[in-house]
């Protein structure tokens, strides 16, 4: 598989992919199955939406030799189609990483989250 898209959640992850015979892949996984997913499935790249634990995922991820691409979630809200839930944001996160004019977020490493964690609350404490 080239790409597959996680949606993240705290207790359950959505992927959203298509491998190579052109069959859908859309399933559900918790948090304790997702890395043996991974390692089932196989893809080549990730995509994602850009948060605190997308970064997490990605560093573990990239361990793996997988490109990983996390996106700006206000870029991948246009992409949603139908009401609101983890399959419809996952399908989203893959037609959004799919763009060729896409672009992305790096992944940060743990030292750049705890920098960015101490200017966001410097930032609240200045008045």
């Amino acid at each position: 598989m080239d790409l597959l898209a996680i949606d993240l959640g705290k207790q359950s992850f959505h992927l959203h992919g298509i491998d190579a015979d052109r069959v859908l892949v859309s399933r559900k996984v918790s948090r304790a199955k997702l890395l043996e997913t991974m390692n089932e499935i196989a893809p080549e790249k990730i995509g994602m939406e850009g948060c605190a634990s997308a970064h997490h995922w990605g560093r573990w991820f990239t361990r793996d030799r997988r490109r990983v691409r996390l996106i700006n979630p206000r870029v991948v809200k246009p992409f949603a189609r139908g009401s609101k839930n983890d399959a419809v944001d996952a399908e989203a996160i893959y037609e959004a990483a799919t763009r060729p004019t896409m672009r992305f977020v790096p992944v940060k490493s743990i030292e750049q989250q705890d920098l960015q964690s101490l200017h966001r609350i410097r930032e609240r404490l200045v008045l």
